[in-house]
């Protein structure tokens, strides 16, 4: 016999929403820098991208790739052979990113700067509580235009003496407000806000 009632099959419940707890490094950096942020697994990679310029306080002029594997995701391009993919196109969930682990973010190819980024935990994301958001971190993010890792640790050998001619010409271009031990986590999350939902 044909049943003309629908039926009440169970209904899968759909899974609470993930958030990632995120540690970033910067690579071959000494002290070294670092900060974790939460953020949604729906997050897309292009607004991560904004999240850890933010979080480094750089200023977004210069390209980047995210390395996850075998794939790289940035600013699309195709140059000697190697495909860079559209970040703008993916989420973090979407890369299946709690399970793969981490992954590379490099950024501005002139000066190199390497971020390893590992995933330290994944959380259900809570009511009330702003995403991405900045936990934790610690000494302030290399100068955007510095000159690399190596001018860096120059850099910070040089402010160390203030009273030299090299000294009082980095102190001058960093600006005195400008402090390499802070990491200013109300500046940060203050401007990551823009990011939030």
């Amino acid at each position: 016999m044909i049943s003309l009632h629908e039926g009440r099959g169970s209904r899968a419940k759909k899974p609470p929403a993930q958030a990632m707890v995120l540690g970033l490094s910067v690579a071959g950096c000494e002290p070294r820098i670092w900060r974790q942020l939460v953020v949604k697994e729906t997050m897309w990679l292009a607004r991560l991208h904004d999240s850890i310029q933010v979080a480094f306080d750089w200023f977004d002029y210069q390209t980047h790739t995210f390395t996850l594997e075998d794939l790289r995701l940035g600013n699309p391009a195709k140059k000697d052979g190697v495909i860079v993919e559209d970040d703008r196109d993916l989420t973090l969930a979407e890369l299946d990113l709690a399970k793969r682990g981490g992954m590379v973010y490099d950024y501005h190819f002139g000066d190199g700067w390497r971020v390893d980024i590992r995933v330290e935990k994944v959380i259900p994301v809570a009511k009330g509580e702003v995403y991405p958001r900045c936990v934790g971190g610690g000494r302030a993010g290399p100068p955007e235009d510095c000159g690399g890792l190596e001018a860096y640790h120059d850099m910070l050998a040089c402010i160390a003496e203030p009273t030299t001619e090299l000294g009082r010409e980095w102190m001058e271009w960093l600006g005195p407000q400008h402090d390499v031990e802070r990491c200013d986590l109300v500046a940060i999350n203050k401007a990551l806000r823009k990011f939030g939902k």
